[in-house]
């Protein structure tokens, strides 16, 4: 199955925090991580895609923005019109029939989360 690692983080998040919340997720299943377009570019997520050897998917605003998730936050619906950044993001880069495996799910210093999705068998 093709399962994907949606990943949110917050500034100043540290590469123990990405790499904490994507093993809680679940994450060595994965064949690919996603984000927002922004926060693909930040220094700490390019370093910790690198260390998974992951291909990375960049996921638009309008893109995030369609995705219903479970997690309800007030701050990531401010910023990108979606409850959780991290499980949208997996979604999306799923495409048409994805299912989140669980909710996402907290680095302990709850600086980073990740969820994955996949696409759910017809």
């Amino acid at each position: 199955a093709m399962i994907v690692a949606g990943m949110g983080f917050r500034k100043g998040a540290d590469l123990a925090a990405l790499q904490a919340a994507f093993l809680a997720a679940g994450g060595a299943r994965a064949v690919a991580l996603a984000t927002a377009e922004d926060k693909a570019q930040a220094a700490v997520f390019v370093q910790f895609a690198a260390l998974c050897g992951l291909p990375v998917h960049a996921i638009s605003a309008t893109d995030l923005a369609a995705q219903a998730t479970p997690t309800q936050s007030a701050r990531v619906a401010a910023l990108y019109g979606t409850g959780s950044l991290a499980e949208a993001a997996a979604l999306a880069a799923v495409g048409p029939g994805a299912r989140l495996l669980r909710a996402r799910v907290q680095s302990q210093d709850g600086m980073a989360t990740a969820a994955l999705a996949e696409r759910s068998v017809r």
